[in-house]
């Protein structure tokens, strides 16, 4: 049976989902500057969705940005008609746990019917595909350590094998996601591939997550809102990182095989931000004349924990790096500098993304809970 080149299929567009959001922006920069070829993006610009995030690639004919929305079925199965992508990389979701908390119904209408229907998509186009080009075609589901649940202190890290068991809305609806492309993998063939990765950070994450939420809070002298104890912990990928897994899982990913992404940097949320207020302390220190003047850290407040906070995440990264010779190659270290710098170096994006509608809900979700 005839399967194509790997490098033929590189030469045809890939189609990224979410691609204006903070992972899917970084792996649209990212394939682009290695040369992998066109990318279809196809973003709804929901509040975390970025145009600005891809300035640098405004002008490169290689990228055509589309904005529409995953359920919406009819685009989709003209972009896979027009573009005839050799893979899909779905990276369209709802992703902040504390939203999902307040208003789950657009984490269901996304993360599960959006994915249904992509899928739906993908396979009516992957069933109409020449023999090579469809034994070549895989679609790659993007998901999340969460779906696992929580892990007890010293309980070996999540596996493949892991049973799911999710505890937030958030969660629940990526599970359902993932059981979604397995079925369409058993059931119909598909080549399916699912990612569930750690906590990501880095460049053109949205302030409402962890690390950018306190380097902005900090700069303006605001409270850094830790939740209980903050000794939850979680295991941190650069995304850089985890956008180098996924392109290596779509090059050499066996379809029907899920593929754990994490960074081996196990770490408290408390210990992450005095991490970020130290090289804060290092790379911008207060100036004298300022109201606080007092180090970063000063400003953490513990703030009542959210409700079914998860304790400890873990990832065991070793299947990936067994059979497809991946390994993050940024430490913890290494990385929150990179991403403290980034933001001190990109005010103005900030600045841009921080609305007023951000502004509110920051008071929503932590102005009640100072304990």
């Amino acid at each position: 049976m005839y399967v194509e080149h790997p490098m033929t299929r590189m030469s045809k567009p890939i189609l990224v989902t979410g691609g204006a959001g903070f992972i899917g922006s970084n792996f649209v920069l990212e394939w682009l500057a290695c040369g992998k070829g066109p990318v279809v993006n196809l973003d709804q610009l929901t509040y975390a969705g970025n145009l600005a995030n891809l300035a640098n690639v405004y002008n490169d004919s290689r990228h055509i940005f589309v904005h529409g929305d995953i359920a919406n079925t009819k685009l989709v199965e003209r972009l896979f008609a027009e573009h005839r992508p050799f893979a899909v990389v779905n990276l369209a979701a709802e992703s902040h746990v504390d939203r999902s908390i307040h208003g789950p119904g657009d984490f269901i209408q996304t993360n599960i019917v959006g994915s249904f229907r992509l899928l739906e998509a993908a396979r009516a186009y992957w069933i109409g595909l020449p023999e090579g080009e469809r034994a070549s075609f895989r679609f790659l589901q993007v998901s999340t350590d969460e779906v696992y649940g929580s892990l007890e202190p010293g309980a070996p890290a999540f596996q493949e094998s892991h049973r799911y068991e999710p505890n937030s809305p958030y969660s629940a609806s990526k599970a359902a996601a993932d059981h979604l492309a397995r079925a369409y993998y058993r059931t119909y063939g598909l080549p399916v591939l699912t990612t569930n990765c750690s906590n990501n950070y880095g460049p053109y994450q949205f302030p409402e997550k962890l690390i950018p939420l306190c380097i902005h809070n900090a700069l303006a002298g605001r409270p850094l809102p830790v939740y209980g104890d903050g000794q939850q912990i979680r295991d941190w990928l650069y995304v850089a990182d985890h956008c180098s897994a996924i392109r290596r899982v779509i090059e050499a990913g066996q379809p029907g095989e899920t593929y754990n992404i994490g960074g081996y940097n196990e770490k408290t949320n408390l210990d992450v931000v005095q991490t970020v207020c130290k090289i804060l302390d290092e790379l911008k220190p207060v100036a004298h004349h300022s109201s606080h003047i007092a180090p970063y850290a000063s400003l953490i407040t513990f703030v009542r924990d959210r409700p079914g906070h998860d304790r400890r995440y873990a990832i065991d990264a070793r299947k990936i790096e067994r059979e497809l010779g991946w390994r993050p190659t940024e430490t913890f270290e290494t990385g929150i500098r990179k991403t403290v710098r980034w933001y001190l170096d990109n005010t103005n994006w900030v600045s841009n993304v921080t609305s007023g509608a951000y502004r509110e809900w920051t008071v929503k979700q932590y102005g009640d809970r100072v304990v």
